[in-house]
C-alpha cells in the first residue's frame, strides 16, 4: 500500500496489492482520472493517456486549444466549461452564475484516515490505510474543495468524499455536492441495482448499459426500501465466481442519487451522493460542508469476492464499539405475539417460556409508553404506561434479568402522533408546510430533527427511561417517509438544508445515546428495510432486514442484501405461521434454516406452539449458539440464486477454512428429474471434510459437488416445496 506523487508529471498513484488508482493535474489545473483497475506497476509518467487534441464540435481550453474536459476523464467535474456530462457539483454565486473553475492548490498525503465531522464513515489506523487530500480553489470566489481519497492495505477499496470551504467574502450556495465521480475508459458493463418496496426489499435488478443514462434515487428522506444506496457495475460475463465488477456504497441514510452515464465517445461516468433535488446549502465566509463518504470496491474474481470485501470492511472498519465482530444474542421479540395488547404479566409469561427454550435476550416492542394502545396515539410520549408496566422499564428489566435473560425495548424517536401530549405542546416541532395539509403515515408525523431543541428533548426523555435500567438492546424504528418537508424555525433561503440537517440530527441522537450507553446493542429498523444502508451500520451494527418474516420471501430478501452488507447486520427471525405478511405456512425447521444466516431470534409466543415444535426450537437455539460466530462472521458465498432457479443455496466458511455450513432451499418442487449436484466453495482442496458421517475431499465438494440425493435419499428431487437443508462440514 502506498500513495505516490510524481511532481514532474503531476500524477498521483494510489495502490495496494490488488488495485491501482491513478490521477493527474490536467492542463486546466483541475484533477483528471488516468486509471482505476487491477494493480499496475508504478510509473513516473502516464500522460500518454491524456488526450490533447480536438474533435469537431468540441469546446477546447482557450489557452492551448488542445485540451478538452469532454474528451478526458475527470475526477470531479463541473458543468458549464468544456465538460458536458452530468456534473458532480454546482455552486451558485450572488450574480446567479453556476460556472466554476477549481484548480490545484496543494495536496497532503498521510497515514490513516480522518473522521468526517457529524457523518458516519469508515475508519482506519495508520497501519490500515493511507489518505490523499487534494485541495483545489476557485480563484474567483475563493471557495476551496478538498477531494479526499483513502486506500486500504487489506481491501481493494477506495473511500472518497469532498469538503467545500468558503474562503472568500461573499456567500455562495451549493446546489449540488455529490460524493464522487468515477470516469471509466469504456462502458461495456451491466448496471446492478437493488430495488423493491416494503416487504420485498433489495431485489437485484440488472440492466445493460448503453448510450444514455441509468440512475436510482431516493427523495423520501430515507435511503428507502425502494432503491438501496448501493450499486454494482459488472462485465456481462461476470458472475458470483469470476469476472470484473465495481461496487459503490454510499455511507449515508438520507436522500441520494446514483447514476451511470454512457457518453457518445464510449466512456462511462459513475456518480453518487446526496440527491441535488431540494438541496441547497448556503456557505457564508468561513463555513464548510462535507459530503458523505462513498466506498468504491473492485474485484476481478466475481461478485462473491466483491461482497466479501464489503462484509469484512464494514465489520472491521465501519461498525464500532462493543458489538464489533461480536456474535449477537439470540432474542425473542413480542411484537407478532401480542402487538400492543399486553400487560406485564403477559410479557413475563412469554419471557418465561423463552428462557426455557434457551433465549438470551427478551425485547419488548411497541406499546409500552404513553397512551399507546394502538398506532393512533401516544407516539412521542416517552413515559412508561403504568397500567401495562407498573414498575416501568426498570422494573420489567429487573424481572427479565431475574429469569436469566437480558432485556431490550423498542423506540421510534423520530415520530409523533397528532394525538399525543408532545404534539399538543409543540405542534411546531413536526415537519409541515404552512397552509398545507399534513400527510400521515401509520397515523404519525415526522419530528423536525433539523432543530437542535427537538433532538435535545427526545434525547433527554429516552435517557431518563434508560438510565438505571438494565437495558442491553434498543430497537430503533422509523415507519414512514418524509413529506411536507419544511422547518418552522429557519428562513426561506435555508429550507433546502432541511433534508440533510434532518439525517444529521438522527446521527447526533444515535451518537449521544451510544456515548451514554456504550454496551447497548442498537438495531436500526425502518419499517423493516427502509433504512438498510452503510451509514446506519456506523451507529447500529445490525438492521431489521424486512418486516416480511416469511421464510421463502426472506431467502430472496436476504440473498439480495448479502451483495452489499454483512450477514451479521441482517436481522432475521423465526415467526409464527401462517405468516402474517404472506399467509404462507412453512415448517419451523425451514424458518430457522433461513434465519440462521443473520442475527437469529424469534417473533412468536413459544407458549402457542406444540410441545414437539418447542423441542425443535430448543435444539435450534443450541445449534445457533454453537455456530453463530461462523454464521455471522464467516466468509459468505452465494451458491444458487432464488431469482434464477427453483432452488437457492448459500454457505459460510470459517477463516481457517476447516469448518463450513451450507444451506439448500427448495422453492418449488419438480418431478421426474435427477437430483443433481450442488458445488460448494471456499474449502481447502486437499483436506477431507466430514459430511453426514462420510468423508469428502474439499476439491471433490467444490468441483464435483454434493449430490442432492445424498441430502434427501428418499426421493429423486431434493424434496417438497419449502423443504430446506442445513449441513455442517468439518475437516476430519
Amino acid at each position: 500500500m502506498d500513495i505516490k506523487w510524481h511532481s514532474k508529471s503531476k500524477q498521483y498513484h494510489l495502490y495496494n496489492d490488488k488495485i491501482s488508482y491513478i490521477m493527474c493535474i490536467t492542463p486546466l489545473g483541475d484533477l483528471g482520472n488516468i486509471y482505476f483497475g487491477k494493480r499496475v506497476h508504478d510509473k513516473a509518467d502516464m500522460s500518454y493517456v491524456v488526450n490533447r487534441f480536438g474533435l469537431p464540435n468540441v469546446a477546447l481550453d482557450p489557452d492551448t486549444e488542445s485540451y478538452s474536459q469532454e474528451l478526458n476523464r475527470q475526477e470531479y467535474p463541473c458543468f458549464g466549461a468544456t465538460d458536458f456530462g452530468t456534473q458532480a457539483y454546482e455552486i451558485e454565486t450572488d450574480n446567479g452564475s453556476k460556472v466554476s473553475s477549481f484548480t490545484y492548490l496543494k495536496h497532503r498525503i498521510f497515514k490513516g484516515k480522518k473522521e468526517i465531522k457529524g457523518l458516519p464513515a469508515t475508519y482506519a489506523s495508520d497501519d490500515e490505510a493511507m489518505t490523499l487530500e487534494v485541495t483545489l480553489e476557485d480563484d474567483l470566489t475563493k471557495v476551496t474543495m478538498i477531494l479526499s481519497y483513502t486506500i486500504f492495505e487489506k481491501y481493494p477499496v477506495i473511500a472518497r468524499h469532498v469538503t467545500f470551504s468558503n474562503k472568500g467574502t461573499a456567500q455562495v450556495k451549493l446546489t449540488r455536492a455529490l460524493s464522487m465521480c468515477l470516469d471509466l475508459a469504456d462502458q461495456k458493463y451491466e448496471w446492478m441495482q437493488f430495488s423493491g418496496a416494503w416487504a420485498r426489499e433489495r431485489i437485484p435488478v440488472v440492466k445493460e448499459l448503453s448510450a444514455g443514462s441509468v440512475s436510482i434515487e431516493s427523495k423520501r428522506g430515507i435511503s428507502s426500501a425502494n432503491q438501496n444506496p448501493f450499486v454494482i457495475i459488472k462485465r456481462p460475463e461476470t458472475n458470483d465466481f469470476s469476472g470484473e465488477a465495481i461496487g459503490m456504497s454510499l455511507v449515508y441514510s438520507g436522500n441520494f442519487i446514483a447514476k451511470g452515464e454512457c457518453d457518445t465517445f464510449g466512456r462511462l461516468r459513475l456518480l453518487m451522493g446526496i440527491h441535488p433535488d431540494r438541496f441547497t446549502w448556503p456557505l457564508k465566509k468561513g463555513e464548510s460542508f462535507d459530503t458523505p463518504e462513498v466506498v468504491i470496491a473492485r474485484t476481478d474474481e466475481g461478485l462473491n469476492e466483491l461482497s466479501q470485501t464489503y462484509h469484512k470492511l464494514f465489520n472491521n472498519n465501519l461498525v464500532r464499539g462493543k458489538w464489533k465482530n461480536t456474535p449477537r444474542p439470540i432474542l425473542l421479540n413480542n411484537w407478532e405475539a401480542t402487538f400492543m395488547d399486553f400487560d406485564e404479566e403477559r410479557i413475563l409469561e412469554i419471557a418465561q417460556k423463552a428462557k426455557e427454550a434457551g433465549v438470551e435476550l427478551f425485547v419488548l416492542d411497541d406499546g409500552w409508553f404513553g397512551e399507546r394502545n394502538d398506532d393512533f396515539a401516544g407516539l412521542g410520549d416517552w413515559v412508561e404506561n403504568p397500567k401495562k408496566l407498573p414498575d416501568g422499564i426498570r422494573g420489567l428489566a429487573r424481572k427479565i434479568n431475574a429469569l436469566g435473560m437480558k432485556f431490550g425495548f423498542w423506540i421510534e424517536p423520530e415520530m409523533v402522533n397528532p394525538d399525543s401530549n408532545l404534539y399538543r405542546r409543540h405542534p411546531e416541532w413536526a415537519l409541515k408546510t404552512p397552509g398545507r395539509k399534513s400527510s400521515l403515515g401509520r397515523h404519525q408525523m415526522v419530528l423536525d430533527y433539523s432543530r437542535r431543541e427537538v433532538v435535545d428533548y427526545i434525547y433527554k426523555a429516552l435517557k431518563k427511561v434508560m438510565t438505571n435500567a438494565s437495558v442491553s438492546y434498543i430497537k430503533w424504528d422509523m415507519n414512514r417517509s418524509l413529506t411536507e418537508v419544511y422547518s418552522a424555525k429557519i428562513p426561506p433561503e435555508e429550507q433546502g438544508m432541511v433534508y440533510h440537517k434532518y439525517i444529521m440530527g438522527v446521527y447526533r441522537l444515535y451518537e449521544w445515546l451510544r456515548a451514554d450507553f456504550p454496551d447497548i446493542l442498537f438495531e436500526s429498523c425502518s419499517s423493516g428495510g427502509n433504512r438498510f444502508d452503510a451509514g446506519m451500520l456506523y451507529y447500529a451494527p445490525q438492521a431489521w432486514c424486512s418486516d416480511n418474516t416469511d421464510a421463502i420471501d426472506r431467502i430472496r430478501i436476504q440473498y439480495g442484501t448479502s451483495y452489499g452488507y454483512p450477514i451479521s447486520s441482517i436481522g432475521a427471525h423465526v415467526s409464527a405461521v401462517p405468516n402474517q405478511q404472506t399467509g404462507r405456512s412453512t415448517s419451523i425447521e425451514t424458518r430457522a434454516n433461513v434465519a440462521y444466516f443473520g442475527t437469529f431470534g424469534y417473533e412468536l409466543d413459544l407458549n402457542h406452539i406444540s410441545s414437539e415444535e418447542f423441542e425443535v426450537v430448543k435444539k435450534q437455539i443450541l445449534f445457533m449458539k454453537k455456530y453463530r460466530e461462523l454464521f455471522q462472521f464467516g466468509t459468505f458465498y452465494r451458491l444458487r440464486s432464488p431469482f434464477e432457479e427453483d432452488q437457492a443455496a448459500w454457505m459460510v466458511v470459517s477463516e481457517d477454512r476447516k469448518k463450513a455450513i451450507f444451506a439448500l432451499y427448495c422453492l418449488r418442487s419438480n418431478v421426474n428429474q435427477l437430483p443433481g449436484f450442488l458445488k460448494l466453495a471456499g474449502l481447502l482442496p486437499d483436506e477431507k471434510y466430514i459430511l453426514k458421517g462420510e468423508e469428502y475431499y474439499g476439491d471433490e465438494l467444490m468441483n464435483m459437488g454434493v449430490t442432492l440425493g445424498r441430502l434427501n435419499p428418499n426421493g429423486m428431487t431434493i424434496g417438497q416445496d419449502f423443504v430446506s437443508y442445513v449441513e455442517v462440514l468439518e475437516v476430519k
